[in-house]
């Protein structure tokens, strides 16, 4: 967790020069386009003086209040964030349908091109740290900032291109058709940091981690472990909570069975590179799973085995034994 915010802090910090940095290339050409690159900057100090609450409150204990932690406050960092990407290309395209009536004078271009220019390499190169960083910590927070960053250097990488045109052609009106573009991109990127945040929140599930489980499980599943279903995955902050069912032999005793679903939990926790908690349910078979149960030497077996089923997030999610 230290290690998330010291990330941050990083963030923070660069997204402070990097704003003022872009201001400064605002005023020196009094580009629209560069002041919706500006705008955005203002954005990216914003969302990550609030991912550093985010991950400072997330790594609160549980307690009796929230039993399941504080993590979903990444999912509300998150949501705050789309809503000011959001907010902030609304206001990008305001200004650039303004400037269609009442156009600015450009001037020291090639000074505004090399600010910019340096700004979007910084973004790039911190935002793809961030984003590696999100996969090995488990941060849905470090994942957004960082996306949001990259987003940033792509959208520069574009504006510097669309300056050197103006600069080689003397066509001003380019720099009013650069902001609309920019203007919509940036409200793109808000709508979908948007939709994951509400996704969070509404325990909407998470199918390429449900797809993750069931890879681990197919890969090392065990014979006494006849099904696995109705298995769904919740994200809260950088931990995950999983709940299944799972049938296993009906003859088995409770210590049987015990030792079966501390298997799974421990195989889980080992492979998928997540704090994850799981409840498991343990159903006991029936005459119809013989159909594709490997147990060897069943006592209780009514038909040979004839088909096996390969477990996949389809399968596993449905809330229903595989016959």
């Amino acid at each position: 967790m230290n290690k998330q915010k010291n990330i941050i802090r990083l963030a923070l910090g660069t997204g402070i020069v990097l704003m003022l940095v872009k201001f400064a290339a605002y005023l020196l050409t009094n580009s629209n386009a560069i002041l919706t690159d500006a705008m955005e900057s203002i954005v990216n100090v914003v969302a990550s003086g609030f991912a550093f609450y985010s991950i400072h409150l997330s790594a609160r204990p549980k307690d009796q209040n929230h039993p399941y932690g504080h993590g979903k406050v990444e999912f509300f960092s998150v949501f705050l964030e789309g809503g000011l990407i959001f907010i902030a290309g609304l206001l990008i395209l305001s200004k650039a349908c303004y400037n269609i009536f009442f156009p600015e004078a450009l001037g020291n271009l090639t000074e505004g091109m090399g600010l910019l220019a340096f700004t979007g390499v910084v973004n790039f190169v911190l935002g793809s740290y961030m984003v590696r960083q999100s996969r090995t910590l488990n941060s849905l927070t470090l994942l957004a900032d960082g996306k949001h960053l990259q987003t940033d250097a792509y959208s520069t990488v574009g504006l510097v291109v669309g300056l050197f045109v103006i600069y080689l052609t003397n066509l001003s009106w380019i720099d009013v058709l650069l902001s609309i573009g920019l203007g919509l991109y940036i409200l793109w990127s808000g709508y979908k940091l948007l939709r994951k945040s509400i996704a969070g929140l509404m325990d909407e599930s998470d199918m390429q981690l449900v797809a993750r489980v069931a890879a681990i499980l197919q890969k090392y599943r065990r014979d006494d472990w006849i099904d696995v279903h109705n298995l769904r995955v919740q994200r809260y902050g950088h931990e995950l909570h999983i709940d299944c069912h799972v049938t296993l032999p009906n003859y088995y005793d409770l210590n049987s069975v015990h030792d079966q679903v501390s298997a799974i939990d421990r195989l889980i926790n080992r492979h998928l590179h997540a704090n994850t908690e799981l409840f498991i349910h343990a159903d006991p078979c029936i005459a119809a799973c013989c159909q594709y149960c490997r147990v060897k030497d069943c006592p209780i077996r009514s038909e040979i085995q004839y088909k096996d089923v390969v477990w996949d997030k389809k399968l596993i999610s449905k809330n229903e034994k595989h016959f």
